[in-house]
C-alpha cells in the first residue's frame, strides 16, 4: 500500500511537525485540530519552520510554498474520511485517545491505517476501540520532527505484515530511519531513556552533585549532547511525569517512579521550556538554573 494522503490529529508541537515532514515529501496532508485558533497556531508553527529553513539555506522558497500548499487545516473529524493514513498526535491520555479512535474508525475507510505518535501508550489497547486491530500501528516520532531521523514503528499483537511494512515504507519515504519495536510501554528509546532521566533527579534530591554539574558531566564524560536537566526541560517535566506514572503502572518496578521532586515542579506548574521555568530559568537571554530548587 503506497500512503499518498495523511491526516495529523492535533496540531502542537508534535502534530505539527509531523505535518511538516508530511507535506514536505510530497504527501497531501490535513491537519485537525479542535479549533479555529488552534488551526491557525498549528498553520503559523509549520509556516515559522519552513521559513527558518529557507533562512539558513536548507530549503529553497519554492519548496517551502509546495510544502505548505499540500497542507489543509480543519476543525472537522470527518475530513480524515478519505485519507490513507490518520496519525494521531494529540495529549498523552488513553481515554483521550481512545475516543478519538473510536470516532475514526466509524468515519474512515476501511483500507486506513490508523496510527498513534504516543510515546508510552500501548498500541494494543487503542486499536481494541476499533474494528481494525489489523490496520493499526504505531509511529512515534522524536522531537523536533523536521530534524530527528528516527520513527519508532510499534507492532501490537493483531498489527498485520501489510500495515508494519506499509508504515516502514512511509517512514522511509519521509526521510526517516524506522525501527520496529514491540509493544511495550515505552517501545525502544523511552523504555531506556525515562529511568536515566529519573535517576537524574533521584541524584540531584539526594545531593550528589548540583544541577549543573549534572548536566556537564553526562555531556562530557558520556558525549550526550545535553545533559538530563536539559533535556528534561525539553522534553517537558509535565510529559515526562505522565510518561513515567504509565510505566509505573505497567510495569511496577520502582525505576519507573517519579521521584517527589518531578512531582512537586509539575504541581508548582514549571514544565521546563514551555512554562520558562524548569529545572532552568527561561526568562532571562541565557537559561540559568532556577535558582529555588
Amino acid at each position: 500500500m503506497t500512503i499518498s494522503s495523511v491526516t495529523v490529529i492535533g496540531g502542537g508541537l508534535m502534530g505539527s511537525g509531523i505535518a511538516q515532514v508530511c507535506a514536505q515529501a510530497g504527501i497531501r496532508t490535513t491537519v485537525r485540530e479542535v479549533t479555529t485558533t488552534l488551526a491557525e497556531k498549528a498553520r503559523a508553527s509549520i509556516t515559522k519552520s519552513l521559513d527558518k529553513a529557507v533562512e539558513k539555506g536548507k530549503a529553497t522558497p519554492e519548496a517551502r510554498d509546495a510544502t505548505l500548499a499540500r497542507l489543509a487545516f480543519t476543525t472537522e473529524l470527518n475530513d480524515a474520511r478519505e485519507c490513507d493514513l490518520v496519525i494521531e498526535a494529540i495529549v498523552e491520555d488513553l481515554a483521550a485517545k481512545d475516543a478519538v479512535f473510536k470516532a475514526l474508525d466509524a468515519i474512515c475507510q476501511p483500507r486506513t491505517i490508523l496510527a498513534s505518535n504516543t510515546s508510552s501508550l500501548v498500541i494494543a489497547e487503542m486499536a481494541a476501540f476499533t474494528g481494525r486491530p489489523d490496520r493499526f500501528c504505531g509511529l512515534h516520532f522524536f522531537n523536533p520532527v523536521p530534524l530527528m531521523p528516527l520513527v519508532e514503528v510499534v507492532r501490537g499483537i493483531r498489527t498485520s505484515d501489510e500495515t508494519l511494512r506499509a508504515a516502514v515504507e512511509f517512514a522511509r519515504a519521509l526521510g526517516k530511519e524506522p525501527v520496529i519495536a514491540k509493544d511495550r510501554s515505552g517501545f525502544i528509546v523511552n523504555f531506556l531513556l525515562v529511568p536515566y532521566m529519573l535517576d537524574a533527579v533521584t541524584a540531584f534530591e539526594s545531593g550528589v552533585a548540583s544541577v549543573e554539574d549534572i548536566d556537564k558531566a553526562m555531556k562530557l564524560g558520556c558525549g550526550h549532547p545535553m545533559g538530563p536537566f536539559t533535556l528534561l526541560d525539553f522534553v517537558g517535566l509535565d510529559t515526562t511525569l505522565r510518561i513515567a506514572e504509565v510505566f509505573f503502572n505497567e510495569y511496577h518496578e520502582k525505576r519507573y517512579a517519579p521521584p517527589p521532586l518531578l512531582k512537586r515542579m509539575v504541581t508548582a506548574g514549571w514544565h521546563g521550556r514551555k512554562s520558562g521555568m524548569g529545572f532552568y530559568d527561561y526568562s532571562g537571554p541565557e537559561p540559568q538554573v532556577n535558582r529555588e530548587l
